[in-house]
Formats: C-alpha cells, sequence, structure tokens
C-alpha cells in the first residue's frame, strides 16, 4: 500500500486548496422595477419573473 514518505506541509495543502471557495451568484437588473435581482429568480421587490407577475410582492 502506498504512504507518503514525508508529512504534507501546511503550505502545500494550503496551495492544493485555495480554488474551493463560494463564488457571488450573477446578478442581473429586473425587466420590470428595475432592482438587482439574482438571475433566474423571481424579483423580490416587484414579485414579476420573465415580464409576468409571478406573486405579489413582499410589503
Amino acid at each position: 500500500m502506498a504512504v507518503p514518505k514525508r508529512k504534507t506541509s501546511t503550505a502545500r495543502r494550503d496551495k492544493r486548496k485555495t480554488h474551493y471557495k463560494l463564488k457571488a451568484p450573477s446578478t442581473t437588473k429586473c425587466s420590470h422595477c428595475g432592482q438587482i435581482k439574482i438571475s433566474h429568480r423571481v424579483c423580490s421587490n416587484c414579485g414579476y419573473y420573465a415580464g409576468a407577475e409571478v406573486r405579489q410582492p413582499a410589503e
């Protein structure tokens, strides 16, 4: 069975893990009210999605 000959240093281990980070969600402007919203989601400000009212806005 293969076993490491030396302990992996923290610097080497952390270099390998640098790519595991969260990305900010992509945002767009609502076509109805112009408020910034997350892409492919109902606008939390006006309740519209793809030009149609999906739900009543939260007040």
